[in-house]
């Protein structure tokens, strides 16, 4: 966090990278609950916010500087609501959306540290990955995302390449249920239905296999596939792993 000029700030909020994830089970209102590690990466978004008596206005702009409609439900405004704050808030986006890299739990996360609001149940109440995103750094997460068991931080470098495809959350859970719950080859539990519901994910993945020689893991629920280690290239994201706020 640092200030921009008189009354405004400019914040980071780091990507998450799930390195692994089990589904463990359905709560009776539907949520999965998972057993997952996730780390903070050294790439992700950045916000510069002024606090102001007037209504919150936030923006988003993407890499090209040109501006994004995020619709008006975003958790930027939604978080801002929570821990009763009213800012000017402009976004500047470089985590893609649908990438399973938390990129709008990165963004109101930031805001709630901002705001000096820690409660990870209620910012588990604005989605399951900004609890870890407000806690940071690498941890065990169990629960529907609520539940964070710190882990020693470790410093890892990670290759990352995020297709032009958007993977909905909602729609490769309800896969994964019609599926029949299968288990991941790769530690990831939720890569065989988000094959089904992005096929062409496939081809991402062999290409970076093919770069790379390793056999790249998906993020979360897509559409970021990863190996370990540096491999620069062509449209690939080369990053390290970032200790806890």
């Amino acid at each position: 966090m640092g200030d921009v000029s008189d009354g405004t700030v400019r914040l980071f909020a780091p990507a998450k990278l799930t390195t692994s994830l089990r589904v463990v089970g359905t709560r009776a209102d539907g949520y999965h609950l998972i057993d997952a590690e996730m780390v903070s990466l050294d790439v992700g978004d950045s916000l510069e916010v002024s606090e102001t008596d007037g209504p919150s206005v936030v923006s988003f702009v993407g890499t090209d500087g040109l501006r994004l409609e995020l619709g008006p439900d975003d958790l930027v405004s939604r978080a801002l609501t929570l821990a009763n704050r009213h800012a000017v808030v402009r976004v500047e986006k470089t985590i893609a959306a649908g990438a399973g890299l938390g990129g709008g739990s990165a963004d109101a996360a930031a805001i709630l540290h901002w705001a000096g609001m820690t409660d990870l149940e209620k910012a588990v109440s604005l989605g399951a990955d900004v609890a870890f995103c407000l806690a940071g750094g690498r941890a065990r997460v169990q629960g529907i995302g609520e539940q964070i068991a710190p882990l020693p931080f470790e410093d890892r470098v990670f290759t990352l390449l995020t297709p032009p495809v958007m993977c909905s959350t909602p729609a490769v859970y309800r896969a994964w249920d019609e599926l029949g719950g299968p288990q991941g080859d790769h530690g990831n539990d939720l890569e065989p239905a988000a094959l089904v519901v992005a096929p062409e994910l496939a081809r991402w993945r062999d290409e970076l296999a093919e770069a790379t020689g390793q056999r790249p893991r998906l993020a979360g629920s897509g559409s970021t596939w990863f190996v370990e280690g540096d491999f620069a290239g062509p449209g690939r994201v080369v990053t390290s792993t970032s200790p806890a706020r």
